[in-house]
């Protein structure tokens, strides 16, 4: 049962994924990939706070429903990499260096914070 949860809960998460994506890009036309950026980082966030606060072998498929599925459908790391590609491919090379750079931070920093919000 708990790999259909983790089933839908990835299906939640891409479709979040999506929605949000969909929003930013809705009400801020751009070719620059921030959504992306954010989802990531936000889903660090809750994978942090997941991993710290959901310890216990009771905890287990919580856990992977949470992170293995609704994490792992929000955030994408072929995603990450395959819009700088485009990026370069239009010319727009600082745009592309910079989301290569700061996704992995943001999603540190994103990691952190919720492992902290898991663990005052």
């Amino acid at each position: 049962m708990t790999t259909l949860y983790v089933t839908l809960a990835g299906a939640l998460g891409a479709v979040v994924r999506f929605l949000v994506e969909y929003a930013v890009r809705r009400h801020h036309p751009t070719r620059r990939p921030w959504a992306t950026v954010g989802v990531n980082a936000l889903g660090c966030a809750i994978a942090g706070w997941v991993s710290y606060q959901l310890v216990s072998p009771v905890d287990a498929a919580a856990h992977a429903i949470l992170l293995t599925g609704f994490c792992g459908g929000l955030t994408t790391f072929s995603s990450a990499f395959a819009i700088p590609a485009i990026l370069q491919r239009e010319h727009h090379w600082g745009y592309a260096a910079a989301l290569i750079t700061t996704t992995p931070l943001l999603c540190a920093v994103g990691f952190a914070v919720g492992a902290g919000l898991a663990h005052p």
